[in-house]
Protein backbone atom coordinates (compact mmCIF):
# COMPACT_ATOMS: atom_id res chain seq x y z
CA UNK A 1 0.00 0.00 0.00
CA UNK A 2 1.08 3.58 -0.57
CA UNK A 3 1.63 6.01 2.34
CA UNK A 4 -1.93 7.35 2.46
CA UNK A 5 -3.49 3.90 2.47
CA UNK A 6 -1.03 2.79 5.15
CA UNK A 7 -2.11 5.70 7.27
CA UNK A 8 -5.83 5.06 6.77
CA UNK A 9 -5.53 1.36 7.56
CA UNK A 10 -3.21 1.66 10.56
CA UNK A 11 -5.57 4.22 12.08
CA UNK A 12 -8.23 1.49 12.02
CA UNK A 13 -5.76 -0.68 13.91
CA UNK A 14 -4.73 -4.29 14.22
CA UNK A 15 -1.53 -4.18 12.17
CA UNK A 16 1.87 -4.89 13.73
CA UNK A 17 3.92 -3.93 10.67
CA UNK A 18 3.66 -2.48 7.17
CA UNK A 19 6.04 -2.67 4.23
CA UNK A 20 6.30 -0.12 1.44
CA UNK A 21 5.60 -0.68 -2.21
CA UNK A 22 8.78 -2.18 -3.62
CA UNK A 23 11.72 0.03 -4.54
CA UNK A 24 13.15 -1.37 -7.80
CA UNK A 25 16.93 -1.70 -7.59
CA UNK A 26 18.93 -2.33 -10.77
CA UNK A 27 22.47 -0.96 -10.98
CA UNK A 28 22.78 2.06 -8.71
CA UNK A 29 22.22 3.37 -5.24
CA UNK A 30 18.98 5.30 -5.61
CA UNK A 31 18.73 8.93 -4.48
CA UNK A 32 17.23 9.93 -1.17
CA UNK A 33 14.18 11.49 -2.83
CA UNK A 34 13.05 8.07 -4.09
CA UNK A 35 12.94 6.67 -0.57
CA UNK A 36 11.28 9.71 0.94
CA UNK A 37 8.61 9.68 -1.77
CA UNK A 38 7.74 6.01 -1.33
CA UNK A 39 8.26 6.03 2.43
CA UNK A 40 7.54 9.49 3.88
CA UNK A 41 7.27 7.75 7.25
CA UNK A 42 11.08 7.96 7.32
CA UNK A 43 10.60 11.55 8.47
CA UNK A 44 8.57 10.42 11.49
CA UNK A 45 10.71 7.67 12.96
CA UNK A 46 9.91 5.02 10.35
CA UNK A 47 6.28 4.63 11.43
CA UNK A 48 2.83 5.80 10.42
CA UNK A 49 1.21 8.53 12.49
CA UNK A 50 -0.70 5.73 14.22
CA UNK A 51 2.64 4.30 15.37
CA UNK A 52 2.86 1.24 13.11
CA UNK A 53 6.42 0.54 11.88
CA UNK A 54 7.00 0.69 8.11
CA UNK A 55 9.90 -1.20 6.53
CA UNK A 56 11.30 -0.21 3.15
CA UNK A 57 10.90 -3.05 0.66
CA UNK A 58 13.52 -3.63 -2.03
CA UNK A 59 13.24 -5.67 -5.22
CA UNK A 60 16.27 -6.58 -7.29
CA UNK A 61 18.76 -9.23 -8.26
CA UNK A 62 22.22 -7.71 -7.68
CA UNK A 63 23.72 -8.53 -4.25
CA UNK A 64 25.97 -5.45 -4.42
CA UNK A 65 23.31 -2.90 -5.34
CA UNK A 66 20.66 -4.42 -3.10
CA UNK A 67 23.11 -4.22 -0.21
CA UNK A 68 24.06 -0.60 -0.92
CA UNK A 69 20.43 0.46 -1.17
CA UNK A 70 19.52 -1.48 1.97
CA UNK A 71 22.30 0.24 3.90
CA UNK A 72 21.16 3.63 2.63
CA UNK A 73 17.50 3.01 3.49
CA UNK A 74 18.59 1.96 6.98
CA UNK A 75 20.59 5.17 7.37
CA UNK A 76 17.51 7.16 6.38
CA UNK A 77 15.57 5.55 9.23
CA UNK A 78 13.83 2.43 7.93
CA UNK A 79 13.23 0.12 10.93
CA UNK A 80 14.37 -2.91 8.93
CA UNK A 81 14.54 -4.00 5.29
CA UNK A 82 12.12 -6.27 3.46
CA UNK A 83 13.13 -8.13 0.29
CA UNK A 84 10.57 -8.97 -2.39
CA UNK A 85 11.15 -12.30 -4.13
CA UNK A 86 7.48 -12.94 -4.78
CA UNK A 87 6.19 -10.34 -7.24
CA UNK A 88 4.66 -12.21 -10.22
CA UNK A 89 4.36 -9.18 -12.54
CA UNK A 90 5.69 -10.02 -16.01
CA UNK A 91 7.32 -6.60 -16.40
CA UNK A 92 9.31 -7.19 -13.21
CA UNK A 93 10.16 -10.82 -13.94
CA UNK A 94 11.39 -9.99 -17.45
CA UNK A 95 14.10 -7.83 -15.88
CA UNK A 96 15.15 -10.59 -13.46
CA UNK A 97 13.34 -9.22 -10.43
CA UNK A 98 10.67 -10.51 -8.07
CA UNK A 99 9.47 -14.12 -8.39
CA UNK A 100 11.94 -14.97 -11.16
CA UNK A 101 14.56 -15.18 -8.39
CA UNK A 102 12.80 -18.34 -7.18
CA UNK A 103 14.39 -20.11 -10.14
CA UNK A 104 17.87 -19.45 -8.73
CA UNK A 105 17.89 -20.04 -4.96
CA UNK A 106 21.65 -19.55 -4.81
CA UNK A 107 21.36 -16.02 -6.22
CA UNK A 108 18.49 -15.32 -3.83
CA UNK A 109 20.74 -16.51 -1.01
CA UNK A 110 23.55 -14.19 -2.11
CA UNK A 111 21.21 -11.18 -2.18
CA UNK A 112 19.90 -11.88 1.33
CA UNK A 113 23.43 -12.50 2.62
CA UNK A 114 24.75 -9.24 1.15
CA UNK A 115 21.84 -7.23 2.52
CA UNK A 116 22.14 -8.80 5.96
CA UNK A 117 25.82 -7.90 6.04
CA UNK A 118 25.09 -4.31 5.02
CA UNK A 119 22.25 -3.60 7.44
CA UNK A 120 23.00 -2.89 11.12
CA UNK A 121 22.63 -5.98 13.28
CA UNK A 122 19.83 -4.52 15.39
CA UNK A 123 17.59 -4.02 12.36
CA UNK A 124 15.67 -6.99 10.92
CA UNK A 125 16.06 -8.16 7.34
CA UNK A 126 12.96 -10.00 6.14
CA UNK A 127 12.01 -11.63 2.88
CA UNK A 128 8.87 -12.65 1.02
CA UNK A 129 8.78 -15.60 -1.38
CA UNK A 130 6.30 -17.85 -3.14
CA UNK A 131 6.33 -21.65 -3.05
CA UNK A 132 8.18 -21.76 -6.36
CA UNK A 133 8.12 -20.65 -9.98
CA UNK A 134 5.93 -23.28 -11.64
CA UNK A 135 5.90 -26.01 -8.98
CA UNK A 136 6.44 -26.46 -5.23
CA UNK A 137 9.27 -28.93 -5.73
CA UNK A 138 12.02 -26.60 -4.53
CA UNK A 139 9.98 -24.68 -1.93
CA UNK A 140 12.21 -25.89 0.90
CA UNK A 141 15.36 -24.99 -1.02
CA UNK A 142 14.05 -21.48 -1.64
CA UNK A 143 13.11 -20.98 2.00
CA UNK A 144 16.44 -22.34 3.21
CA UNK A 145 18.29 -20.04 0.81
CA UNK A 146 16.66 -17.02 2.44
CA UNK A 147 17.08 -18.30 6.00
CA UNK A 148 20.71 -19.37 5.58
CA UNK A 149 21.43 -16.02 3.97
CA UNK A 150 20.49 -14.34 7.24
CA UNK A 151 16.81 -13.43 6.90
CA UNK A 152 15.27 -12.83 10.32
CA UNK A 153 11.73 -13.66 9.15
CA UNK A 154 10.26 -15.22 6.03
CA UNK A 155 6.80 -14.52 4.61
CA UNK A 156 5.55 -17.21 2.24
CA UNK A 157 2.77 -16.63 -0.25
CA UNK A 158 1.17 -20.06 -0.54
CA UNK A 159 1.12 -20.28 -4.34
CA UNK A 160 3.68 -20.53 -7.11
CA UNK A 161 4.31 -17.76 -9.58
CA UNK A 162 2.47 -19.80 -12.22
CA UNK A 163 -0.56 -19.99 -9.91
CA UNK A 164 -0.86 -16.21 -9.95
CA UNK A 165 -3.75 -15.28 -7.65
CA UNK A 166 -6.11 -18.16 -8.48
CA UNK A 167 -8.05 -18.93 -5.31
CA UNK A 168 -8.24 -22.67 -5.95
CA UNK A 169 -4.45 -22.90 -6.07
CA UNK A 170 -3.84 -21.70 -2.51
CA UNK A 171 -1.78 -24.27 -0.57
CA UNK A 172 -1.32 -23.18 3.03
CA UNK A 173 -0.45 -26.74 4.08
CA UNK A 174 2.66 -26.65 1.90
CA UNK A 175 4.09 -24.01 4.24
CA UNK A 176 3.94 -26.27 7.30
CA UNK A 177 7.04 -28.42 6.72
CA UNK A 178 8.99 -25.27 5.94
CA UNK A 179 7.86 -23.56 9.15
CA UNK A 180 8.78 -26.69 11.11
CA UNK A 181 12.21 -26.95 9.50
CA UNK A 182 13.37 -23.35 9.81
CA UNK A 183 14.59 -21.74 13.00
CA UNK A 184 13.26 -18.30 12.01
CA UNK A 185 9.61 -17.16 12.15
CA UNK A 186 7.60 -18.02 9.03
CA UNK A 187 4.61 -15.85 8.15
CA UNK A 188 1.77 -17.24 6.01
CA UNK A 189 0.18 -15.17 3.25
CA UNK A 190 -2.44 -15.55 0.57
CA UNK A 191 -6.25 -15.76 0.15
CA UNK A 192 -7.20 -14.53 3.63
CA UNK A 193 -10.50 -12.66 3.39
CA UNK A 194 -12.12 -13.26 6.81
CA UNK A 195 -11.47 -14.66 10.30
CA UNK A 196 -12.21 -18.26 9.30
CA UNK A 197 -9.72 -18.03 6.44
CA UNK A 198 -7.12 -16.79 8.91
CA UNK A 199 -7.82 -19.61 11.37
CA UNK A 200 -7.67 -22.20 8.57
CA UNK A 201 -4.44 -20.70 7.29
CA UNK A 202 -2.78 -20.76 10.72
CA UNK A 203 -3.87 -24.34 11.35
CA UNK A 204 -2.80 -25.68 7.96
CA UNK A 205 0.46 -23.72 7.73
CA UNK A 206 1.59 -24.22 11.31
CA UNK A 207 2.45 -20.53 11.48
CA UNK A 208 1.70 -18.11 14.31
CA UNK A 209 1.48 -15.00 12.13
CA UNK A 210 -0.12 -13.97 8.87
CA UNK A 211 0.42 -11.27 6.29
CA UNK A 212 -2.60 -9.53 4.75
CA UNK A 213 -2.71 -7.98 1.28
CA UNK A 214 -5.71 -7.90 -1.05
CA UNK A 215 -8.03 -9.06 1.71
CA UNK A 216 -7.34 -5.90 3.68
CA UNK A 217 -8.24 -3.75 0.70
CA UNK A 218 -11.53 -5.65 0.38
CA UNK A 219 -12.36 -5.54 4.12
CA UNK A 220 -10.70 -2.42 5.57
CA UNK A 221 -10.79 -3.59 9.20
CA UNK A 222 -9.72 -7.15 8.36
CA UNK A 223 -6.81 -7.12 10.82
CA UNK A 224 -9.18 -6.61 13.75
CA UNK A 225 -11.64 -9.11 12.27
CA UNK A 226 -9.08 -11.91 12.09
CA UNK A 227 -7.96 -11.10 15.63
CA UNK A 228 -11.56 -11.67 16.74
CA UNK A 229 -11.80 -8.14 18.09
CA UNK A 230 -14.61 -6.84 15.85
CA UNK A 231 -17.07 -7.71 13.14
CA UNK A 232 -16.23 -6.51 9.67
CA UNK A 233 -17.33 -2.99 8.78
CA UNK A 234 -20.83 -2.68 7.38
CA UNK A 235 -21.28 -1.00 4.01
CA UNK A 236 -22.01 2.40 5.56
CA UNK A 237 -18.72 2.34 7.47
CA UNK A 238 -16.84 1.40 4.31
CA UNK A 239 -18.38 4.32 2.41
CA UNK A 240 -17.53 6.68 5.26
CA UNK A 241 -13.95 5.43 5.18
CA UNK A 242 -13.76 5.97 1.42
CA UNK A 243 -15.06 9.51 1.88
CA UNK A 244 -12.43 10.15 4.56
CA UNK A 245 -9.74 8.75 2.27
CA UNK A 246 -11.03 10.84 -0.63
CA UNK A 247 -10.72 14.08 1.29
CA UNK A 248 -7.13 13.30 2.25
CA UNK A 249 -6.28 12.29 -1.30
CA UNK A 250 -7.59 15.46 -2.91
CA UNK A 251 -5.92 17.58 -0.24
CA UNK A 252 -2.59 15.93 -1.05
CA UNK A 253 -0.06 16.24 -3.82
CA UNK A 254 -1.46 13.34 -5.89
CA UNK A 255 -5.06 14.53 -6.13
CA UNK A 256 -4.94 14.32 -9.93
CA UNK A 257 -4.83 10.51 -9.65
CA UNK A 258 -7.74 10.31 -7.23
CA UNK A 259 -10.49 9.24 -9.71
CA UNK A 260 -8.51 6.21 -10.83
CA UNK A 261 -7.36 5.30 -7.34
CA UNK A 262 -10.80 5.29 -5.71
CA UNK A 263 -12.11 3.10 -8.54
CA UNK A 264 -9.15 0.75 -8.15
CA UNK A 265 -9.88 0.38 -4.45
CA UNK A 266 -13.56 -0.25 -5.16
CA UNK A 267 -12.66 -3.21 -7.40
CA UNK A 268 -11.30 -4.94 -4.30
CA UNK A 269 -14.21 -3.92 -2.08
CA UNK A 270 -16.65 -5.45 -4.59
CA UNK A 271 -15.15 -8.86 -3.81
CA UNK A 272 -16.60 -8.77 -0.28
CA UNK A 273 -19.42 -6.20 -0.44
CA UNK A 274 -22.20 -6.79 -3.02
CA UNK A 275 -23.46 -3.25 -2.35
CA UNK A 276 -20.29 -1.95 -3.95
CA UNK A 277 -21.17 -3.29 -7.41
CA UNK A 278 -24.01 -0.85 -8.28
CA UNK A 279 -22.07 1.97 -6.62
CA UNK A 280 -19.04 1.20 -8.77
CA UNK A 281 -21.21 1.33 -11.90
CA UNK A 282 -22.16 4.89 -10.94
CA UNK A 283 -18.63 5.92 -10.16
CA UNK A 284 -16.70 4.37 -13.04
CA UNK A 285 -18.08 6.80 -15.65
CA UNK A 286 -17.16 9.86 -13.57
CA UNK A 287 -13.93 11.80 -14.13
CA UNK A 288 -14.56 15.00 -12.19
CA UNK A 289 -13.30 14.95 -8.61
CA UNK A 290 -16.20 17.01 -7.27
CA UNK A 291 -18.72 14.69 -8.90
CA UNK A 292 -17.05 11.67 -7.36
CA UNK A 293 -17.02 13.26 -3.90
CA UNK A 294 -20.69 14.21 -4.23
CA UNK A 295 -21.56 10.67 -5.30
CA UNK A 296 -19.65 9.26 -2.32
CA UNK A 297 -21.60 11.47 0.10
CA UNK A 298 -24.89 10.56 -1.57
CA UNK A 299 -24.11 6.84 -1.24
CA UNK A 300 -23.15 7.39 2.38
CA UNK A 301 -26.53 8.97 3.10
CA UNK A 302 -28.31 6.11 1.30
CA UNK A 303 -26.30 3.50 3.21
CA UNK A 304 -27.03 5.22 6.52
CA UNK A 305 -30.78 5.20 5.82
CA UNK A 306 -30.59 1.52 4.91
CA UNK A 307 -28.71 0.80 8.11
CA UNK A 308 -31.31 2.59 10.21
Amino acid sequence: MDPLMRQVFTEIGGYDLCVTEFVRVVNQCLPEKVYRRLCPELAQGGATLAGTPVRVQLLGQSPQWMAENAAFASELGSPGIDLNFGCPAKSVNRSNGGAVMLKTPEQLHQVVKAVRAAVPDHLPVTAKVRLGWDSCDNAMEIADAAASGGADELAIHARTKADGYRAERINWARIKPIAQALSIPVIANGEIWNRQDALNCLEQSGCQDIMLGRGALAVPNLANVVRGESDRFDWYQVVELMANYAQREIDGEKWIYFPNRIKQWLRYIIIQYPEAEPFFRQLRVLRDVDEIIATLHKEGERAQRALA
